[in-house]
């Protein structure tokens, strides 16, 4: 019995390589400083693991950027948009201005779609394919770095995505054609690759197939085989580590069993019945089985006793030699180190595990299921189990008025009083908005300034009367410069908050708060998930304050913001002792309040985000169904306290909604708005074919890049939403919160946003005469 771990977050345990990413995005540090912090970041990962006792230690789990887009430049999957920088640019640059964009030197590039990364909060950068789909080892990355922790003498594995999934992950740009088609290009190209480790002197690679998780078709599963068979073919000596995660292996089970490879992964945390199902299949020959027991996603103390028997009942079946003890997944999805958090609740902190923490569970675990016996391993049992007992007794999870509302539920309070006709046709009278009303999605830039701000506060240097001023002044010139440019409906700006789930979470019953609890979301990006440890409760207004502020200060509409409670959910840390179901209506119940609060302080227009809606889907489609009718029920339950003549919004991004178009109209939501600019209005088709009855808003530039989308560019995607939707339904909004951007781009692009609605609302009134 041995252990390994599948994958270590990589942004640096002070956040240092988005630090030194931005600095070098805008040129304050060179080329060689962020090659340099990237190195310590590794070499600190890898000497954490090992000092852990981690016995096979992954590389090329780190990234600059997103590991999928780190796939595409290793296979020379570079679109041709890009080929011109090839000559101008190093590959890291390249790499990020396909991730990014790049507008400079005469080019104006748009960067390349980014999407969910299964059902998590992060996100990939899409990959993209052609008809006639060349491939070739271009990126060296993966040698280098196997080479580097070789050198520094770690035992290591280096990590690929998978090539099936790979193109399973990406999207075919032209027609015609099937990704799957080109496999029989890529598969030279990922063998080479292999080769190349072998003779580097790699004796394990770990290969992550998560579409093995997924629902496939007998022609995909036909391309596994394929794939693998010709793996073992051309590298023999290779030893392959297949990790499929995020849940079970289902429908699949008979096909991985199949392929010719030393060890299996199992996401026992996501799906522990699988271990049953594999244990007593009949192909199951002689792969090790790694089982995946400590959990990569969320932040709960594993539970050793009953990992111990699930351990046992894999050993009673294998013996020790066969089975490996791992995470579930990458702890990718992890914060990196519970030592640094000071400031949480001790009886809270002793129920928490992050990144470091649950190496040690991995090693200890694989000591204890062993048979190993020491004092330090008897401690380590017996504090585990008393966390736990003391989790099961606390005071603080519980709380009898939450439950007892909860039960009180009924069908009425999922339903607004009147249909989205005549809900339409009360808002239009009262509100008299233009066509092609513009609006922004709530957030604006959050400078430098405003983060010390809010950070001077919190250390107590300032004042909260201090604090309120300053951002009330931000807030002013906010709607100021809105009224200036001309938007239709205004937004606050967002200042006082951090995050937009941390922000109500601070607010909320039963969330507790980490200092340095942060995680990838993409690129450069973090966020620091609150978790949801208790009974979720509103014991005060969340955001009435500064809704009514800015509204008092204009004319013109100003949009409520808030969170929905399933992204609530989705991007917090959750309880793992309760149905996510009550836990998300528990959160709905307190938003509700709080929407009607809005209401009553005068907000007729009120935005309740749910980008996760999408995110939150099991893998497998079986269990759609009853996800998304809690999860549509949630909202419904968030957005139907208020008078038809409230218009009531919604936000997703980055989503694709064919597939679940139906549940989406089913939240009868007034306007939704969406991402669309980075597939140029691509995502309209699922809300076109459905005939989506509502008005929405198709993001017209990307706010994740840079680069100002020029007033024609908007146009032009906004004359292919007036092809497939009702003009009167339309809305003009940017795809996201423009929190992350500058000032200086934000301003250009908006104000090429409002030029192009008004020169549409100009052309469509000339047809009309």
């Amino acid at each position: 019995m041995q252990n390994h771990n599948l994958g270590y977050p990589r942004i640096g345990s002070q956040r240092e390589l988005k630090k030194a990413c931005e600095a070098y995005w805008t040129g304050k540090i060179l080329l060689n400083e962020l090659l340099e912090t990237a190195k310590k970041i590794r070499t600190q990962n890898w000497q954490t693991q090992q000092t852990a006792g981690i016995e096979l230690i992954p590389v090329n789990d780190f990234s600059f950027y997103d590991q999928v887009l780190d796939m595409s430049l290793l296979l020379g999957n570079i679109p041709d948009r890009y080929q011109p920088l090839r000559s101008t640019q190093s590959n890291l640059d390249l790499y990020f201005a396909m991730a990014r964009g790049y507008q400079r030197d005469g080019y104006d590039l748009t960067a390349m779609e980014m999407t969910k990364w299964f059902d998590t909060n992060y996100h990939y950068i899409v990959p993209e394919f052609k008809k006639n789909q060349t491939f070739q080892v271009f990126g060296t990355k993966v040698f280098e770095e196997f080479a580097e922790a070789k050198n520094l003498g770690f035992n290591a594995k280096p990590v690929l995505i998978g090539a099936v999934s790979y193109l399973l992950l990406g999207k075919e740009k032209d027609k015609g054609f099937s990704k799957l088609d080109v496999i029989d290009q890529l598969l030279p190209v990922y063998i080479e690759i292999l080769q190349k480790l072998q003779v580097q002197g790699a004796v394990w690679v770990q290969i992550d197939e998560p579409y093995l998780a997924m629902d496939l078709t007998d022609k995909e599963r036909q391309v596994f085989v394929q794939v693998y068979t010709e793996i073992k073919k051309q590298v023999p000596q290779l030893k392959i580590i297949l990790a499929n995660y995020f849940d079970c292996y289902g429908d699949n089970l008979a096909t991985a069993l199949q392929l010719p490879l030393e060890v299996l992964h199992l996401d026992l945390v996501r799906c522990p019945s699988q271990l049953d199902d594999i244990l007593t299949h009949k192909n199951l020959d002689s792969q090790i089985l790694s089982l995946g027991i400590v959990d990569g996603r969320n932040i709960w103390k594993n539970d050793f006793e009953q990992s111990l028997q699930v351990i046992q009942k894999a050993v009673d079946k294998l013996g020790k030699e066969r089975v490996w003890i791992a995470p579930s997944c990458s702890l990718l999805h992890s914060p990196y180190d519970l030592d640094f958090e000071q400031k949480l609740n001790p009886e809270i902190k002793q129920w928490l595990a992050f990144a470091k923490q649950k190496l040690n569970e991995v090693v200890t675990l694989t000591k204890l299921a062993k048979g190993e016996k020491t004092p330090e391993l008897e401690k380590a049992l017996q504090e585990n189990i008393q966390a736990h007992q003391n989790r099961k007794t606390s005071t603080l999870i519980h709380n009898p008025k939450v439950k007892e509302r909860l039960q009180g539920i009924c069908e009425e309070d999922f339903s607004r009083q009147s249909s989205f006709v005549v809900r339409q046709a009360l808002q239009k009278k009262r509100f008299k908005l233009p066509l092609f009303p513009t609006t922004t999605i709530g957030s604006f830039p959050q400078t430098t300034d405003v983060r010390q701000l809010r950070a001077r506060w919190k250390k107590g240097e300032l004042t909260q009367a201090q604090y309120e001023a300053e951002i009330e002044k931000a807030t002013l010139e906010a709607i100021s410069w809105q009224e200036e440019v001309g938007l239709d409906v205004l937004v606050h700006g967002e200042f006082e908050r951090n995050d937009m789930v941390e922000y109500f979470g601070e607010l909320l019953e039963g969330f507790a708060f980490t200092e340095n609890g942060w995680v990838q979301s993409y690129g450069s990006r973090c966020v620091k998930p609150p978790i949801i440890f208790g009974d979720v409760a509103r014991n005060k207004d969340l955001s009435v304050r500064w809704s009514s502020f800015a509204q008092k200060h204009t004319k013109k509409l100003m949009k409520g913001m808030l969170t929905g409670p399933v992204t609530i959910l989705q991007w917090s840390f959750v309880r793992n002792d309760q149905a996510r179901k009550e836990t998300a209506f528990q959160i709905a119940l307190a938003i509700r309040d709080e929407v009607i609060a809005l209401e009553q302080a005068g907000i007729q227009v009120i935005q309740i985000d749910e980008p996760a809606i999408r995110e939150g889907l099991p893998l497998g489609k079986k269990d759609w169904t009853t996800y998304l009718d809690w999860a549509v029920k949630a909202f419904r339950l968030a957005a139907s306290g208020v008078k038809d003549e409230t218009q009531i919004h919604t936000h997703m991004c980055y989503s694709e909604f064919n597939d679940i178009i139906e549940h989406i109209a089913a939240m009868d939501a007034d306007v939704i708005t969406i991402e669309t600019s980075r597939s140029a209005m691509e995502l309209l088709n699922a809300f076109t074919a459905f005939k989506y009855p509502n008005e929405i808003g198709p993001g017209v530039y990307d706010i994740h890049s840079p680069r100002v989308p020029s007033v024609a560019e908007i146009k032009q995607l906004l004359n292919k939403a007036t092809e497939v939707l009702p003009l009167e339904n339309i809305w003009v909004n940017p795809d996201c919160g423009l929190k992350t951007r500058r000032w200086e781009e934000t301003k250009l692009a908006l104000q090429n946003m409002v030029q192009a609605a008004q020169e549409l609302r100009e052309e469509v009134s000339a047809v009309k005469v």
